[in-house]
């Protein structure tokens, strides 16, 4: 997707672009104003709200499985007065017959489809990812349910439901990255690798086969990032002992231990959190679950200064290979009161973010932080 909403598919063929024919004019996404493009809560469907008199064109854009994989452009008219767009392949599938009308007020590559849409409604289009459909298919799930599906499988490996809302798209937007696309190659960069296959462990598209699959590479991997004393490698290890305990690889998993213990103290959060959701990736999630849990310790590099006061819910976080950590924050005056849920392995909690340092084996219970004045 580009921010103009056109959708340039991945096999190298023609980009599939859309222009608005409004009561005044022909509106060009990819140069008008006012054209706002973002996904729908961090997820892989994308919005593009196009402004033109009285509202607005919104277009979403999502792909389904059905029929053989289906990219869906649907374009609501949220306006009072009817509409007509035009898409710039012939082989877009309808369920609609496309308007004969000439088109004019705009030069458009040849077998341009246009669709009229009328006030308060909506048409859909689709890319076939297979070929051989002559039309759209019925019963596709809408862009909601999508939205749904996406929400729920990428929350499978963390809920969080934090101040900044950015940061949680920012989260969804890489996880649904590394579900489509797979993680980074061991070799050029082992630390988002390590961090990409933790990641698909934990939202459960990698099982116990092949979580063992990835077992040599993962050792590799971590033998790469054992040497070095990047902002990730803390993350990275991490994650690996995610992956091995997912294998049962128990040798593994004790040189590793070795390993992160053999290493001097590093910094536990990584320094850079992108925000913006089209360009986070699987390094924004590292960032932004240790600034609130890395390992045991809560809150690393204390509570960030723009949550005092708000609260917040973080689940499954990694506490150890097989331990998760479950955190919430509600406020009493000035003081944190402080929930806790372990599961999985036993984990010693601590953090020092209060007056006095605070540290915990109990698997479950609650506490009140006196932050100092």
């Amino acid at each position: 997707m580009t921010p103009a909403g056109d959708v340039e598919p991945w096999d190298g063929s023609a980009p599939l672009r859309w222009y608005v024919a409004a009561d005044d004019r022909w509106h060009d996404p990819a140069v008008d104003a006012g054209v706002r493009h973002e996904r729908v809560d961090g997820t892989a469907v994308f919005e593009t709200r196009l402004r033109i008199p009285s509202g607005d064109a919104v277009q979403r854009v999502w792909s389904v499985a059905d029929a053989g994989g289906l990219t869906l452009v649907e374009v609501a008219n949220d306006s009072p007065l009817p509409i007509a767009c035009a898409f710039t392949r012939p082989d877009v599938l309808t369920t609609r017959p496309p308007t004969d009308v000439p088109i004019q007020g705009i030069d458009l590559p040849a077998g341009t489809v246009v669709v009229p849409i009328g006030h308060r409604t909506r048409a859909v289009v689709a890319l076939s990812h297979s070929g051989g459909l002559t039309a759209l298919p019925g019963g596709l799930p809408d862009s909601a349910a999508v939205v749904r599906g996406w929400v729920t499988r990428t929350d499978a490996a963390s809920r969080l439901d934090l101040p900044d809302a950015a940061l949680v798209s920012a989260v969804r937007a890489a996880r649904c990255e590394i579900a489509l696309a797979g993680p980074s190659d061991p070799g050029d960069d082992p630390e988002r690798f390590l961090l990409g296959v933790a990641e698909l462990v934990r939202m459960a598209e990698i099982d116990r086969r092949g979580a063992g699959q990835l077992a040599a590479d993962v050792a590799h991997a971590v033998e790469i990032v054992a040497e070095r004393e990047s902002t990730l490698a803390a993350a990275a290890l991490d994650a690996a002992g995610v992956v091995l305990a997912a294998a049962g690889e128990r040798r593994a998993l004790s040189d590793l231990a070795r390993i992160i213990a053999s290493r001097a103290p590093a910094t536990l959060v990584p320094a850079a959190v992108d925000v913006d959701a089209d360009a986070a990736d699987v390094a924004t999630v590292a960032a932004v679950e240790r600034r609130i849990a890395a390992g045991g310790r809560l809150f690393p590099d204390g509570i960030p200064t723009a949550w005092m006061g708000q609260g917040l819910e973080a689940h499954g976080l990694i506490g150890g290979p097989s331990s998760r950590v479950s955190v919430a924050v509600r406020w009493h005056g000035p003081n944190p009161a402080v929930l806790w849920d372990v599961t999985g392995d036993r984990l010693a909690l601590s953090c020092d973010v209060g007056v006095e340092p605070w540290g915990t084996e109990a698997p479950s219970g609650e506490t009140l932080w006196r932050l100092p004045a």
